[in-house]
């Protein structure tokens, strides 16, 4: 995607969505980390319900590990590889009284020391807890920007570095919510909905996905 079409392509997601923000539920770094890590091959809205009255009851790393391992179980055992995540949590909770004073650090490379933290959920704390410009590919940044041309990358880690450098100010501490956003809710995996795509004609994607009834009427021609 050429630099003009780059800078139109943010322009009009942000005139689309001017104040993106992650859609898990949290009240502070520390509990945005949790729920960050939770979320690995899981729903926002699934990490949400596990989290409601967790958070109630949890908001520091003291709490959580004073409520231990089988008492976070109970709270989101309706989470995938809940009993991995649960380990992780309090592992991390742990390191995080022991060597950074029950705070939640600020840099990738303290960050990813964590247990269950690698670099995807350490660029999301990064960004929304400490307005850091990083951007954090996951499955949908990643088909986004493989699908339309926007930063196509092999890897993850080509796509964000890709990212990093195509991506201009003033759009890059909102860029990854935008793209995220965008790929949950409008190009979607299977179907893309590139009728009602704000971006179609910057997209290097093809065919582009008809509306439902244009669908339906070539279908019975």
């Amino acid at each position: 995607m050429k630099k003009a079409d780059i800078v139109e392509f943010y322009a009009r997601l942000a005139a689309d969505n001017p104040h993106p923000e992650t859609e898990l539920n949290y009240t502070n770094p520390y509990t945005l980390l949790v729920a960050v890590a939770l979320s690995a091959q899981s729903t926002d809205i699934g990490v949400n319900r596990a989290t409601r009255l967790l958070f109630e009851e949890v908001d520091t790393p003291e709490k959580m590990v004073a409520l231990g391992e089988e008492g976070l179980k109970r709270h989101i055992k309706t989470i995938g590889l809940f009993n991995t995540k649960a380990k992780n949590v309090i592992a991390l909770s742990q390191k995080l009284i022991a060597d950074y004073g029950g705070e939640v650090p600020r840099n990738r490379d303290a960050l990813e020391t964590l247990p269950g933290v690698g670099r995807k959920t350490a660029n999301v704390v990064m960004n929304t807890a400490f307005g850091a410009e990083t951007f954090a590919v996951d499955t949908h940044i990643f088909r986004v920007c493989n699908r339309t041309g926007l930063a196509p990358g092999k890897t993850v880690l080509a796509v964000e570095l890709k990212l990093d450098k195509a991506t201009p100010q003033p759009f890059r501490l909102h860029a990854h919510h935008w793209l995220i956003l965008h790929g949950r809710y409008v190009c979607k995996a299977r179907t893309p909905e590139c009728w009602r795509c704000v971006v179609r004609d910057l997209c290097a994607f093809k065919p582009k996905t008809p509306a439902p009834r244009q669908r339906g009427s070539s279908e019975e021609s």
